[in-house]
């Protein structure tokens, strides 16, 4: 594993003492960490959690070789570790536990408030790595590992799945569809029903930068505005021509419906 990515949204400050400003995206390597909490002049964290329940220094992720681990610094506090992609699936982490390893490719790590809000961030390890299922059972010199270690069992790659969909049924060779198009065709799925314009893009985003690790301009770069809209045909282009997605990929998507169908079913 390369490296984790942690994001804390606009506005996940919960009721706090003070905004805490723009969102905030953080990169880490293998042994590297990230504190959070409240923070202080003399308790610096890297990401900061205004609310008064949190501690000054509430906690703390470190990055291994293959996986990523969670400290609770919190004397009274559980916290817990969410995977959204996982029916509900979350680990809870007691207080004072350290290095408590964290399995889940995406998780939402949750701090308890005194308020009706919480304040969570995310947590993007984008490089687990599978194995060569054609290696498997063979002798072991050094291993081999996918390129591309992607989860079919996750939303990010029914989003893939949908913006390679018209190309996989013949239907169009130059058309993807568009954001909200992938809202509507996903929203049957039970997975996607709340999914929404933004989480489309994110899902975009990490599939493109973390997944596929496709070269793109920086944030300040001029070029980036303009090549924005190619990001998607990139990710398309990618994942067809290595076969990362398959014609009988297609049955995870909901069924499709046609124009009469769909009236017939609102009447």
């Amino acid at each position: 594993m390369s490296g984790i990515v942690i994001y804390l949204p606009q506005g996940s400050d919960g009721v706090g003492e003070e905004p805490c400003g723009d969102a905030v995206t953080l990169r880490l390597g293998p042994g590297e960490v990230a504190r959070f909490g409240r923070g202080s002049a003399t308790t610096p964290v890297e990401l900061r959690l205004v609310d008064t329940a949190i501690s000054r220094l509430a906690g703390e992720i470190r990055v291994t070789d293959d996986h990523w681990q969670l400290s609770n610094h919190s004397r009274t506090q559980s916290y817990l570790v969410e995977n959204p992609e996982g029916a509900g699936e979350y680990l809870r982490v007691p207080p004072r536990r350290a290095g408590a390893p964290i399995p889940f490719e995406f998780s939402r790590v949750v701090l308890p408030t005194r308020g009706s809000a919480t304040v969570a961030f995310q947590v993007f390890a984008p490089d687990h790595v599978y194995l060569d299922p054609d290696a498997m059972g063979g002798q072991w010199g050094s291993r081999t590992v996918t390129a591309y270690s992607l989860d079919e069992t996750a939303v990010y790659f029914l989003v893939l799945l949908a913006l390679c969909e018209p190309r996989l049924r013949d239907e169009s060779p130059v058309a993807v569809p568009t954001t909200p198009e992938i809202v509507e065709r996903l929203k049957g799925h039970a997975a996607c029903g709340l999914l929404t314009a933004r989480a489309v893009s994110s899902h975009i985003d990490y599939l493109a930068e973390e997944k596929m690790r496709i070269s793109l301009p920086a944030e300040d770069d001029p070029r980036r505005s303009a090549r924005r809209n190619g990001k998607r045909e990139t990710v398309v282009g990618l994942a067809l021509r290595f076969g990362l997605v398959r014609e009988e990929h297609l049955a995870l998507l909901p069924p499709r419906f046609s124009a009469g169908a769909r009236k017939r079913e609102s009447v």
